[in-house]
């Protein structure tokens, strides 16, 4: 069946974009290293072989220029995808971003489209530091008229990435690095998934967990350890955060009572506070407790590897944050909380959990 062949979730990118390419003759490649032998990330690995040089668009390091061009291609009647190698090289360009791209449908009256799509690589670890371990989904997020995709899972990021490239709208697709390994059930050939918002990806009753992104893979680490405590925890993957759909999130927190978001982006200000607003003012009355947000704290990622515990929510905080939501005492979650804690001194801080890689 081609939905039991399992691979990686560079490689699900690699397919969406070699398919989307084949689909649809409109579709142009930009970006700055796009034809080179790392091929970001690997991701781009093989564009030129299957649709040659005529429609991968090297640029120069001029991010502006580059996503100018690109918003004057999508309204020439091409879909551009630009592959940036960080989410922060996107900043260089928010003028195109934000108000040529997110706004020309709304200005012209619904007479000009913009099918642009922008990919961003999120991540952390290896020393990056402050300007290039930032989560800036919430950036993008606030402004109307631009959609944000943030898969999690391997399928997800074919399916909704085809479907970004097949929108008339400009749809950031934003890529964790450490998404990238993760393995999992991805159907072969042209393969798409309707941008419809968040999934249940782990049922439950005792609490409910949004995550995104890498964090929703965290995430299910510490759903597995809360379960072997008796604690069943719904775990809802955002998918996409703009337009940010809340009807299954209140669904869930209407049977739980209970609410955690976990960010992979900052705490303040963060998809995790939009969240809690919505819930508080749609099921303010299904809660039995006060809901808790995860997030990176109000700082600069250090370069430090020394530096870096705490900085990210981890399982560990994760699972207990749950547990303390579900009335768990103590002495029930111990067992569990010594084998996470275990786990993590095994593990080095600046590379991806094993436990995280799937299939999933």
């Amino acid at each position: 069946m081609p939905d039991e062949r399992v691979t990686t979730y560079a490689e699900a990118i690699r397919e969406a974009l070699i398919e989307s390419g084949k689909h649809d003759p409109r579709v142009l490649f930009f970006g700055e290293g796009i034809g080179d032998p790392s091929a970001v990330f690997g991701t781009t690995k093989g564009l030129r072989e299957a649709h040659g040089d005529a429609r991968l668009i090297e640029m120069p390091v001029a991010e502006n220029a580059l996503t100018g061009i690109a918003v004057g291609a999508a309204l020439a009647g091409k879909r551009p995808v630009i592959s940036f190698h960080r989410v922060e090289f996107a900043l260089l360009a928010l003028d195109q971003i934000l108000n040529n791209a997110g706004k020309a449908h709304y200005l012209s009256g619904g007479k000009h489209k913009v099918p642009l799509v922008i990919r961003m690589i999120v991540g952390r670890g290896w020393g990056q530091g402050p300007e290039h371990s930032q989560s800036l989904e919430a950036l993008f997020a606030m402004i109307p008229g631009i959609k944000v995709v943030m898969p999690a899972f391997p399928a997800d990021a074919k399916g909704l990435l085809t479907a970004a490239i097949e929108d008339d709208n400009p749809v950031m697709v934003i890529e964790h690095r450490w998404c990238h390994y993760a393995r999992g059930h991805v159907p072969e050939g042209y393969y798409r998934q309707p941008l419809d918002g968040p999934r249940v990806v782990v049922p439950g009753r005792h609490v409910t967990i949004v995550a995104n992104s890498y964090m929703t893979l965290v995430a299910l680490h510490a759903v597995k350890a809360l379960a072997s405590v008796g604690i069943e925890a719904e775990l809802i993957d955002t998918r996409l955060l703009r337009p940010l759909m809340v009807d299954a999130i209140v669904k869930s927190v209407a049977k739980t009572g209970r609410l955690l978001t976990v960010d992979t982006g900052w705490r303040t200000l963060g998809m995790g506070a939009e969240i809690v607003a919505e819930v508080v003012s749609q099921a303010f009355s299904s809660l039995t407790a006060a809901p808790i947000r995860m997030g990176m704290p109000d700082h600069p990622t250090p370069s430090s590897r020394g530096m870096v515990p705490g900085v990210y929510p981890d399982a560990i905080g994760i699972f207990t944050a749950a547990a303390r939501l579900a009335g768990a005492s103590a002495e029930t979650i111990a067992p569990a909380l010594r084998e996470l804690e275990d786990q993590a001194r095994r593990q080095p801080v600046d590379t991806p959990d094993p436990a995280f890689k799937g299939p999933f």
